[in-house]
């Protein structure tokens, strides 16, 4: 009797596990490429790379890496030290957790991208690859062959076999136990992952203080660059080099230290943003660290309404205004139609409640739509702001807010005699204006900080996500979705009003056209929406980063001219086409979008 012993394709490819690269090369030369041409990068950097200093950042010195140099010195060490991690060095495994072989091709594609922007940059601006130095060329071709070795790299770790519907439930269970014990031997095998010792609390504080200071330097770094190839290239290799960390099971496994030590991570956090001022020269970067604290601030508080409660809310940036206005009429403006000058806490404590007010107002009649409906009354209640206080000027309706002109000349703050619109030398340090508005500014987030982690970790916060999640199951359970709603829209407006009592204060002038629905400039409420989702709905961090991104790239992109808008949401739709969750998400939502990755098919079907 003759067996028919040919495999079945349908079957094979099934159950397939074999590691797949993208190109031919054998993967110990691909390793040894990456590793080599990541290393000759970070050489690359220390020979000239063109002759003249014309191109911006000085390329023309040996031994001192300058402008985009260091970037690709950064984006090449990182390659080499996940290249030198997947082999197994002991002392290296630690920092690639989930595997090295993702992540060295992130590194090697963003170090990649940098050198060779820099390279046609110099080509284009100068007239011709005449112009490159053997640095230029050097840098090129080992980081053209860190990629092509890159690329070569499978991914180790296996794929789970699918389960069949008509299996038994032992052979189910049997299916189960063989995926599971080949992803161990992979991991110990190739050390993709290896079981992560116990850290003593020193050490994770430690881990703690090293992330807010590498964050810290990245910000720095990022606000002060000083032209525009220097900022695209900064974008390359932060956005790739972040990436590849994420990749390796980094970000993930500081995101559980953290999470550990939350009261410590906060205040960390806090203390690198208040070192900022004092790494900057002058008041140019302050101006924009201030402005992007006002930005996130708000963010935070529409977290609230969106990421907590579920609430699609696209008139936010109205109680923003609503917030600036008051404290503009009653800081002794005179343009102020009311001749009043209360001290600032009375005029931000003002201001919070005026907008906590509307707040109530708009969400009283409204909050029982749910979905697009409430979408469409928030951004109706935000244009009804908006022209209401183009109207008031005395002519078109009631003398109040000027018109267009809006309140002009808001005075400076004056805090117990601290003045606010001063320099001031602290430590041997000048601060100027905007950076004394940084630092009150840090303390209203701070507050906002608390009142959102607070709030979320309550019953309040708890009634929210259950809202959130499934409305309709959390009313049968007996929460009063109105008024839990209700709250929420109550807090985040007064959280807006806030910042809104600041934001009048660093301006001077508060005028209709900041509050728009959408504008080039932010905070307006699509980039609020978009700061939210981008960051991470229903976190702290998640908000705080996306607004510093949204404002600062803008502000960063203007030599591209009308192609600005179009580059900036080119950028937005490729990150949340790989990344939905947001940058910084809660596990939840991680699980939602990467639900077969974290719980692969074969799982739910062997529990059925």
């Amino acid at each position: 009797m003759t067996t028919n012993t040919t495999a079945n394709p349908a079957t094979t490819a099934k159950h397939d596990t074999t590691p797949k690269a993208l190109i031919g090369i054998p993967e110990n030369i691909g390793r040894a490429l990456a590793t080599g041409g990541g290393t000759l990068a970070v050489i690359s950097t220390f020979l000239t790379w063109t002759w003249t200093s014309a191109f911006p950042g000085n390329l023309t010195v040996y031994g001192y890496p300058g402008g985009l140099q260091v970037l690709v010195l950064i984006g090449g060490a990182l390659t080499t030290l996940f290249g030198l991690a997947s082999y197994g060095i002991k002392g290296l495994r630690w920092l690639t957790p989930a595997g090295a072989d993702s992540s060295i091709k992130l590194a090697a594609l963003g170090t990649f991208l940098t050198a060779w922007y820099t390279v046609l940059a110099i080509s284009i601006q100068l007239g011709g690859v005449v112009n490159l130095e053997p640095g230029g060329y050097v840098a090129a071709i080992a980081t053209l062959a860190a990629l092509l070795g890159a690329l070569a790299l499978p991914f180790t770790r296996p794929e789970p076999e699918t389960a069949d519907p008509e299996d038994t439930a032992w052979e189910q269970f049997l299916l189960n136990s063989r995926n599971t014990w080949a992803i161990v031997k992979s991991c110990f095998a190739t050390g993709t992952s290896s079981p992560t010792p116990k850290l003593p609390a020193y050490a994770e504080i430690l881990i703690i203080i090293a992330a807010m200071a590498l964050g810290l330097t990245v910000f720095t770094y990022g606000i002060g660059t000083e032209y525009d190839e220097l900022f695209v290239g900064f974008l390359i290799t932060a956005g790739f080099g972040f990436g590849a960390l994420a990749k390796a099971g980094l970000a993930d496994r500081v995101s559980t230290v953290t999470a550990k030590h939350r009261t410590v991570t906060m205040t960390g956090a806090f203390a690198a943003a208040a070192a900022f001022p004092f790494t900057q020269s002058d008041d140019r970067y302050a101006t924009i660290g201030v402005y992007i604290l006002i930005f996130a601030t708000v963010a935070l508080g529409l977290n609230i309404v969106v990421g907590l409660a579920g609430l699609l809310d696209l008139g936010y940036v109205a109680f923003l205004g609503v917030g600036a206005y008051t404290a503009a009429m009653v800081s002794g403006s005179p343009s102020s139609p009311f001749d009043i000058h209360l001290p600032f806490w009375a005029s931000a404590i003002l201001g919070a409640v005026v907008a906590m007010i509307f707040g109530v107002i708009i969400g009283a009649p409204t909050l029982r739509l749910r979905g697009d409906y409430l979408a469409i009354v928030t951004l109706g209640f935000g244009e009804i702001f908006r022209l209401a206080v183009l109207n008031m000027d005395g002519t078109s309706g009631p003398d109040i807010t000027n018109g267009s002109n809006g309140i002009s000349s808001i005075p400076n703050l004056n805090i117990l005699g601290f003045d606010f619109g001063q320099e001031h030398t602290i430590a041997g340090f000048t601060i100027a204006r905007f950076a004394n508005y940084f630092f009150l500014m840090l303390l209203i987030t701070l507050i906002v900080v608390i009142v959102f982690r607070r709030s979320s970790d309550s019953r309040i916060g708890r009634a929210w996500i259950a809202i959130r999640e499934d409305e309709t199951a959390a009313l049968a359970m007996g929460i009063n979705g109105f008024r839990v709603k209700l709250i929420a829209f109550a807090l985040g407006a007064a959280l807006a009003g806030l910042a809104g009592t600041v934001q009048a204060h660093v301006t001077y002038t508060v005028t209709p056209e900041q509050y728009q629905f959408a504008a080039v400039v932010p905070p307006n409420s699509a980039f609020l929406l978009a700061a939210v989702v981008l960051g991470g709905m229903g976190t702290i961090s998640g908000p705080l980063v996306g607004a510093a991104l949204l404002y600062l790239i803008p502000a960063k992109l203007q030599f591209l001219g009308n192609y600005q808008l179009f580059f900036f949401g080119l950028a937005l739709v490729v990150l949340m086409r790989f990344r939905p969750e947001g940058l910084i998400p809660n596990r939840r939502r991680q699980l939602e979008f990467h639900e077969e990755a974290e719980a692969p098919t074969v799982l739910s079907k062997a529990g059925a």
